[in-house]
């Protein structure tokens, strides 16, 4: 099974419909690619990244790293 058909069966389980899952596992692959190179990272890292991100959202959560910041101590 190829990465795309993967993530394409993860986003349809995550409740997307096929047309929308397949348009997000490509949008998933190619940010992977594109983060990989900007950061300087291994493309599995940012892949798990997104992954994790796309889980979170799904349940409505939000992650960590996308909260505001508290409000500034005195």
């Amino acid at each position: 099974m190829s990465e795309l058909h993967s993530i394409t069966e993860l986003c349809l389980k995550l409740g997307a419909a096929p047309g929308q899952a397949a348009t997000m596992a490509r949008q998933l692959v190619k940010r992977a690619d594109q983060i990989a190179a900007a950061r300087g990272i291994p493309r599995e890292a940012a892949m798990t990244e997104l992954l994790q991100i796309l889980v979170l959202g799904s349940q409505g959560r939000v992650p960590a790293a996308f909260n505001p910041p508290g409000p500034p101590s005195e």
